[in-house]
């Protein structure tokens, strides 16, 4: 009996051990709220660099007018990105860019995007919504525009 109950108590530990670090985990990483929604940001640049990976993709912009300065921009998850029309390809260095989102709240140089424009390579443009939710039944927003 006693062994049975050093076993259970053992289980239960691991769970809540387990349990605290995921929602901990969880926690951290849904933080938006360490960017401003009230100073919205409009960047107009060429990508330098680029990530397609999770838990979230990435863009350096260096910005036109700001004595070249480069911006770290926070994407969308790839998949959100991709089905979105928001390709890998599409943010290969050297592509320009347009970022509407929102400025870290410490890290100066840091933002959320919301929105990007890319330039394609036909001459086109592509507006995608990357970070924010779809509601249910709203057609994609990745529009190719002329």
């Amino acid at each position: 009996m006693r062994k049975i109950l050093q076993l259970n108590l053992r289980f239960l530990l691991t769970a809540f051990i387990v349990g605290a670090v995921l929602i901990g985990t969880a926690a951290a990483h849904h933080g938006w709220s360490h960017y401003d929604e009230k100073k919205t940001l409009n960047l107009t640049g060429v990508i330098r660099e680029s990530g397609y990976d999770h838990p979230h993709g990435f863009a350096r912009l260096q910005v036109e007018g700001e004595q070249g300065k480069v911006w770290y921009v926070v994407l969308a998850p790839p998949t959100r990105m991709q089905g979105r029309g928001l390709t890998r390809e599409m943010l290969k260095e050297g592509t320009t860019a347009t970022v509407v989102g929102y400025p870290h709240r410490k890290k100066a140089g840091e933002m959320r995007a919301e929105r990007i424009t890319v330039k394609l390579s036909d001459g086109r443009s592509l507006r995608a919504r990357v970070v924010g939710a779809v509601p249910r039944g709203t057609a994609l927003p990745g529009t190719a525009l002329p």
